[in-house]
């Protein structure tokens, strides 16, 4: 277990550059964040810090976490910070922490509970519903839920782009969609408390993103491949390569959910992510170019499966149009600043 670094200064800066006008509404402000220790809300508590930092605007927050020593051991710049309080739990059987909240960011994810869909899915309603007692206790004035696209359920692949207002949805008897079904339950949930008085709630729909955090040894492909780029390839592509995906960074993700969070309509949902989509093979070609030039990238499956090839790419013209919000960094410089991290 390694001590892991800061993010990049440079994306943090840039974090705080594309969004200087939303800091002051959180100026001398206590939050409680959940999934703070992970991908989504490295980025959201080292950037808040860096903002912190800059702009001297007295800000503190609670951060949920299962194991506080291993986080201390892991990333002690954030732990130690006399901005940061580690309180030890999950969503489901946390102590809720005394005092006023105004702000909650809830981006505790269920994705590590793939192979068991209805612990996914409890765990889901459950976390969501006892963080938003917390914030019913806390004075809270405004939530952040990250869901996720899966609540669309499988993207028709003739759709290029999917929009907030798809009408499609999970079948209710698919019983290993229990991530997407406890995003969506959970949507209703926050929806349901913003209308019966409780907080307002920006909802922001996440699709697939890449950059510092993100794990090389899980179950996203980007990492994967960064990976073996690395290592000197081979890159493998376990399928045909034609599935079709789109990446936003890490610090352009940060930007659009501190916007959300602040700007966002309560109750409306966002989608969060890339327009721009690219096949899994020719995103092996970009990363191995980008990375590794001389790495090899081999294919599972040389026949493409018939038919058109499956897609998971939202549509963000709602962020656009609404928020001002537009992917910043391109995909080669993504690859490059997440592999020259790791290194």
């Amino acid at each position: 277990m390694g001590v892991r670094r800061p993010l990049p200064a440079t994306d943090l800066a840039h974090v705080l550059r594309h969004t200087e006008d939303l800091w002051e509404d959180l100026r001398g402000e206590r939050l409680f964040i959940t999934g703070g220790t992970g991908f989504i809300g490295g980025w959201m508590v080292e950037s808040l810090l860096r903002a912190d930092l800059d702009l001297a605007f007295g800000v503190r927050m609670v951060l949920l976490t299962r194991d506080p020593d291993r986080f201390r051991a892991v990333a002690p710049h954030v732990a130690d910070h006399p901005a940061v309080t580690l309180a030890r739990g999950t969503v489901r059987d946390f102590e809720p922490p005394s005092g006023a909240f105004a702000f909650v960011l809830h981006l505790a994810t269920e994705t590590k509970l793939d192979g068991a869909p209805l612990a996914s899915f409890t765990t889901a309603v459950e976390g969501t519903q006892r963080v938003l007692d917390l914030a019913a206790r806390s004075g809270t004035r405004r939530l952040l839920l990250t869901s996720s696209g899966a609540v669309y359920g499988p993207q028709p692949p003739d759709i290029e782009r999917l929009g907030e207002d798809y009408p499609g949805a999970l079948r209710p008897d698919d019983a290993t969609a229990g991530y997407g079904h406890g995003k969506r339950a959970a949507e209703f949930l926050c929806v349901a408390a913003a209308a019966s008085s409780g907080p307002e709630v920006a909802i922001a729909r996440c699709f697939s993103f890449v950059g510092p955090l993100l794990p090389l040894d899980a179950k996203f492909a980007i990492g994967n491949f960064i990976r073996d780029a690395m290592a000197g390839g081979p890159i493998r592509v376990s399928g045909d390569g034609t599935p079709r995906r789109s990446y936003l960074y890490a610090a352009d993700l940060a930007v659009w959910l501190w916007t959300i969070l602040l700007r966002g309509a309560s109750g409306r949902p966002y989608n969060v992510g890339s327009e721009s989509s690219i096949s899994i093979l020719d995103l092996a070609g970009l990363i191995a170019n980008t990375v590794r030039p001389s790495a090899k990238v081999t294919v599972a499956l040389s026949t493409p499966a018939p038919g058109l090839p499956s897609r998971y790419v939202p549509s963000t013209d709602r962020a656009s149009s609404e928020l001002g919000l537009n992917v910043l960094v391109s995909l080669p410089d993504a690859v490059r600043r997440t592999a020259d991290w790791h290194r």
